[in-house]
């Protein structure tokens, strides 16, 4: 007689946690509810939307538990309780799980995570690898505890970076390569075979919660720093810069040869089908995708073609 399906608890909230919600779903193990943020107001008559993860789990029609505050909400802790999972998994679920919630399931809480660990804990590790220059990412299997990202390790999986690849094409990618981390090696960690690893205590690094002001361009850096930020912050929250006084949302560019040392950092070098070129504080920077304030994405040609920007300094 084989044993009954284990009972998982799945806690995610925004797109990247949905492949690894699906897998479950379709694999021999029983999801018995989910765990995701409060709805919250979107678009432009600011109505209350449900996130991607309980999208999905309405569509199974699986119970959604979407308590504000964990450490708060007594009421769902015990809900939790009473469902009595082997495992809870996390998948960018955005709220802390307090020590009441880690000790509940049989076999822990497993957390996706989007990184190489010990490198880039924190919230926002696709974008500070692709900042720092990374060759590779990767996500990694990881036993939750009290601590950010500090619990044991389980298994990883690396992913190469590609010179042209924005932050956003990495989310895709890694996300379905933590789902598949997730049903490769789920069996071992519910039966107990899994070994957990500690992380090293050297060479951890950390990755904060990405704002708004980090998005502005500064000219004075070099090229490819420039090109690192942009793609880090494509598709949020964009990279930009000012042009005569607007919001000029720079979407793609690539570091170019050559330049005007004499130029002052952001001034329009040559622009034409190929694109813009701006001087930077270490070579040119060719901007390839750009969006004016109130006006659609299009490519950096066609937007020059438009408007004379030749000579102009951006982020003046």
């Amino acid at each position: 007689m084989s044993p009954p399906p284990s009972r998982i608890v799945f806690a995610g909230s925004p797109e990247f946690a949905v492949p690894a919600l699906e897998r479950l779903v379709a694999s021999s193990h029983q999801v018995v509810a989910v765990l995701t943020q409060p709805d919250r107001p979107a678009g432009r008559g600011r109505k209350l939307q449900a996130g991607p993860v309980k999208a999905c789990a309405l569509a199974h029609g699986l119970p959604v538990l979407q308590p504000a505050s964990l450490r708060r909400d007594a009421g769902a802790r015990e809900a939790l309780r009473g469902l009595a999972p082997d495992l809870i998994v996390v998948v960018a679920y955005g709220l802390l799980l307090p020590p009441e919630v880690l000790g509940i399931p049989r076999r822990g809480c497993l957390n996706i995570h989007a990184s190489l660990l010990p490198r880039w804990r924190g919230a926002a590790p696709i974008q500070a690898a692709v900042l720092a220059g990374d060759a590779q990412t990767g996500v990694a299997l990881m036993r939750l505890e009290e601590g950010l990202d500090t619990g044991p390790v389980a298994a990883m999986q690396a992913l190469d970076i590609g010179p042209a690849d924005t932050a956003g094409e990495l989310h895709d990618r890694l996300a379905r390569l933590g789902a598949d981390l997730l049903m490769a090696e789920l069996d071992g960690i519910l039966d107990g075979r899994a070994r957990f690893v500690p992380q090293p205590a050297t060479g951890v690094t950390h990755a904060p919660k990405i704002t708004k002001a980090e998005a502005i361009i500064d000219w004075r850096e070099p090229a490819v720093a420039l090109d690192r930020r942009i793609r880090a912050f494509n598709p949020w929250p964009v990279a930009e810069t000012r042009l005569e006084g607007q919001q000029l949302r720079c979407w793609l560019a690539r570091p170019q040869a050559g330049g005007d040392r004499t130029a002052p950092p952001g001034r329009v070098l040559a622009a034409g089908a190929d694109g813009i070129d701006v001087q930077t504080g270490d070579g040119v920077l060719r901007l390839l995708s750009v969006q004016l304030a109130g006006r659609q994405r299009v490519a950096a040609g066609v937007f020059a073609n438009g408007f004379a920007v030749v000579g102009r300094v951006l982020g003046a």
